[in-house]
């Protein structure tokens, strides 16, 4: 009952508050919280958007951070869900750890890790990006998302930081060097308006599915990431 009272809040502020795409003269944004008031955000939608399309890799043992929302979405053959927190204060994780000290992370461990909106808030990426690859068995994946063109997130930034925007060739470079560059793909979401109104907080709802998949490689919203743990490495050497 409360996600229907929401869903018909965000309708009616779409409704009563539409953007006058003819005048968006304005130094104060539509919504300061990425479109979540109106609808759905509009990287949430490239995001799912590339777990869906990923969703057969998502199987066996699948690990997320802080919750397994998208590894139940998106799972298939699921056997063992995992979730890691860096402190035990989440009842729900089953991994505690730090993703930049590989050391305090179990070795070959799960099949799929999903790691969304997570790279840009750690300053040590390049260490977490090491800590992904020791929990992955050989073999497995990592699906990660990380923000390009985007405002800050305030509420992380007051918390614990937000440090980086990415683009596809620092991420390609960046993942490349841990997990060989033949093993990693990746992919950009965004166009000049889906980024104009991502900043302004409008939501998908707003736009068309036709503007919201225009791809523009100059305006990269959402970086996605695909990086695979090679057969051959059957001990995590990436220390």
């Amino acid at each position: 009952m409360l996600n229907i009272k929401s869903a018909l809040k965000r309708y009616i502020k779409r409704l009563t508050n539409k953007p006058d795409w003819h005048n968006l003269r304005s130094t104060s944004p539509i919504s300061k919280v990425f479109g979540l008031d109106r609808g759905t955000p509009i990287d949430r939608v490239y995001i799912e958007h590339f777990l869906k399309e990923n969703s057969s890799l998502i199987g066996g043992v699948v690990l997320e951070i802080a919750e397994n929302t998208y590894s139940k979405k998106y799972g298939v053959g699921v056997e063992k869900y995992e979730i890691l927190h860096a402190t035990p204060d989440n009842k729900d994780a089953t991994i505690i750890g730090d993703l930049t000290n590989p050391d305090s992370l179990p070795d070959n461990a799960v099949d799929c890790f999903i790691c969304t909106q997570t790279f840009n808030f750690i300053y040590d990426f390049k260490a977490a990006i090491r800590g992904a690859y020791r929990l992955l068995k050989p073999g497995g994946t990592l699906l990660a998302t990380a923000s390009g063109l985007s405002q800050i997130s305030r509420y992380d930034m007051d918390r614990w930081g937000d440090y980086w925007r990415f683009t596809d060739l620092s991420a390609r470079k960046s993942f490349g060097e841990v997990f060989g560059e033949e093993n990693v793909s990746v992919t950009v979401y965004g166009n000049v308006l889906s980024c104009v109104a991502f900043l302004e907080g409008i939501s998908a709802e707003e736009i068309t599915e036709a503007e919201l998949f225009h791809r523009d490689p100059d305006y990269q919203m959402t970086i996605v990431i695909k990086a695979t743990k090679p057969m051959a490495d059957a001990s995590s050497s990436m220390q």
